[in-house]
């Protein structure tokens, strides 16, 4: 009876209904799909309700995360940029912010770490530097600084003090301006060079107290740090104002005196001016130190090794071709393939497959089939975030060397048949790690799309959500269209479904007495 009352209105109703909540559901999913790179029904039934169903595997997912936890640890940029005179002009230019809140936390954790200690609360400008230290927001931070300085200024003591004390009292002030306030590369330089006599004065003071006490000791190590700091990005300032052999010497002068303190990763920056310079036997001489299977691997390392290889190929093209042997300049794959790769060749494809294999990603930035964005403070190996870093100062570095762009092009797609399931099993490396592209998220800008390697299916649920948004879209305009006949067909088709139910029930009513079943209906 129930059937036969519905109306051909309510079959439109109840399709158009069922389509426009599917569609909203895929919409949502589609969207958080583009967004987190996972489904949302997905995420909330594996992380809330496999714990219900089956709450044995706590075990597992703690040493999961764990094993996520270190595959994921971001680094900082070696070649990162200035944000006064760079982050803050790009802002500027375009009104976009170049830096993610999440990168700009992680610089204010690492300024603790490298400019604070226990022992400072001294002066009144100790605290505020402490806090500025702290600060995120970098307008804050600047001010904080200004403060700083000004409360230096006030004190009896600053104005008793030599020009040297002055640039003591103007230590860590200098480092923040430089960093952040100054607009220009050649006011930074001049705040460097303040900060870096300061911290050579420092640092000679605390080496000869290190031994008295463990606090000496922190301040010690807080100073060698500060000082390593401050002239890195003084040779970096004089890289960036084309004073490459000055920023070279006093890379190569840090890396003599302080062997120990790698954490700024200086051989990277000596790499690229070395490189700029196109003195390649002095690079190469600088991988067979740096590139060893016991030392963390890099994106600069792996690239310009690939790179060396590729100009080994092109300068024995161009002295064959001076000696009239070969007619062609450029690596073919057509010309390879009939006469067999030479020994420079299968060195550098091998060294190009090494690379891809550790990061993916740098390849469509040096072929320009992806845009570059300005790199971010913080880098997670193997990511996009290291691709876009190392990319942006070395394409140059490719494009100079005739030859080893077409290399690339021809033969870096090669890694992945070498490579089919690069999660499960790595070759030269460890398998590709499946948490960088949520890192990558947090690092990079949001109008930058992030690059995913491997490329994700779409999740069942966007898939079901779909093919049933267009199922009840159709039935909703075909019920539209001929309300009669589909009306007839959804009588038939319930009538159907309900078939067995009504099977069943007549063998129950003839299976259990007629008085029994008479009280269960009645209850």
């Amino acid at each position: 009876m129930f059937l036969n009352t519905l109306t051909p209105k309510f079959y439109v109703a109840l399709t158009g209904t069922s389509s426009l909540i599917s569609g909203l559901i895929l919409i949502f999913e589609w969207w958080y799909f583009r967004k987190y790179g996972t489904s949302f029904i997905e995420q909330v039934s594996l992380n809330h309700l496999s714990p219900w169903l089956g709450g044995s595997e706590n075990g597992s997912s703690t040493s999961n995360n764990q094993q996520t936890t270190s595959e994921c640890k971001t680094w900082r940029n070696p070649l990162n940029l200035f944000r006064g005179s760079e982050y803050n002009r790009y802002t500027w230019a375009t009104g976009k912010d170049p830096l993610t809140y999440y990168d700009m936390n992680q610089s204010a954790q690492d300024h603790q770490t490298l400019f604070t200690c226990d022992s400072d609360s001294t002066r009144p400008s100790d605290e505020i530097m402490l806090r500025a230290w702290r600060e995120r927001n970098p307008q804050n931070r600047i001010k904080a600084a200004r403060e700083a300085y000004e409360t230096n200024a006030d004190s009896t003591a600053f104005n008793q003090l030599t020009k040297l004390g002055i640039q003591l009292l103007m230590f860590y002030t200098a480092i923040l301006l430089g960093e952040e306030e100054k607009t220009t590369i050649v006011e930074a330089e001049r705040m460097f060079r303040i900060a870096v006599k300061s911290a050579e004065i420092n640092h000679k003071k605390s080496q000869a107290l290190q031994h008295h006490s463990p606090t000496h000791e922190k301040i010690h190590r807080r100073d060698l740090n500060t000082l390593v700091y401050v002239k890195r990005r003084l040779a970096m300032v004089m890289r960036k104002l084309g004073r490459t052999k000055e920023a070279v010497k006093m890379m190569r002068d840090l890396i003599k005196e302080f062997p120990v303190v790698s954490m700024f990763q200086i051989h990277e920056n000596l790499i690229e001016a070395l490189l700029e310079m196109q003195l390649y036997a002095d690079v190469q001489a600088l991988l067979a130190r740096y590139d060893d299977i016991s030392l963390p691997k890099s994106a600069t390392i792996c690239y310009t090794a690939a790179l060396l290889k590729a100009r080994a190929v092109c300068d024995n093209r161009c002295m064959l071709i001076a000696e009239k042997k070969w007619h062609l300049s450029l690596f073919s794959p057509e010309i390879a393939s009939k006469r067999g790769l030479t020994t420079a060749e299968m060195n550098a494809v091998e060294a190009i497959h090494r690379a891809v294999e550790f990061n993916p990603h740098v390849p469509k930035y040096l072929l320009e089939m992806k845009g570059l964005i300005l790199p971010p403070e913080h880098i997670l190996k193997r990511g996009d975030s290291e691709a876009i870093a190392y990319s942006f100062f070395h394409l140059p570095h490719w494009k100079r060397v005739e030859g080893a762009l077409q290399l690339l092009h021809c033969t870096w797609e090669g890694t992945f048949r070498m490579i089919p399931y690069p999660l499960e099993k790595g070759h030269l490396f460890y398998p590709y790690p499946s948490c960088t592209e949520s890192v990558d998220r947090e690092l990079l800008p949001s109008f930058h799309e992030v690059s995913v390697y491997p490329k994700k299916e779409l999740p069942f649920f966007i898939l079901f959500t779909a093919g049933l948004c267009t199922f009840t879209a159709s039935l909703a305009l075909l019920t539209h269209q001929f309300p009669e006949p589909m009306g007839a067909v959804a009588k038939v088709f319930l009538a159907s479904l309900s078939a067995p139910f009504s099977f069943l029930m007549e063998k129950l009513e003839s299976v259990i007495p007629s008085s029994l079943w008479h009280q269960l209906t009645r209850l």
